[in-house]
């Protein structure tokens, strides 16, 4: 389990309430309904994910333009690194294919649960 920074408790609302355009079509045309159950802006440790499922220990992190600086990089680097100390997978989806390709997101996060589901989300034979 991760630890919790409950002084992020005030940033993780105010960036649900301020989701970037792209957030806001993954979550309102895909993940809010979707089977397994994901939060948005979920804080784990000192970071806020973008989503995250514990039913496939899998966050989602979005990202736009600026995170393909190479100093922006070596941050979300170490970010994945510390989220997958954790047992957290962590997926990165460029803004431009949340834009241009959103169905086949779609498909492989939906691909990616239901192959990770941990053992209390399995379906009981």
């Amino acid at each position: 389990m991760s630890t919790y920074n409950s002084n992020l408790n005030p940033i993780a609302k105010h960036l649900r309430k301020s989701m970037t355009k792209e957030e806001k079509h993954l979550w309102y045309d895909f993940l809010k309904n979707y089977k397994y159950k994901f939060r948005r802006q979920y804080i784990i440790d000192n970071y806020i994910a973008d989503f995250f499922c514990s039913a496939a220990n899998l966050v989602i992190e979005l990202d736009g333009s600026q995170h393909y600086q190479p100093d922006v990089m070596v941050k979300d680097q170490v970010r994945t690194e510390v989220i997958e100390q954790f047992g957290y997978t962590v997926l990165r989806f460029p803004n431009n294919l949340i834009n241009n390709k959103f169905h086949d997101v779609c498909v492989y996060i939906d691909f990616y649960v239901r192959s990770h589901l941990t053992e209390k989300f399995l379906p009981q034979d």
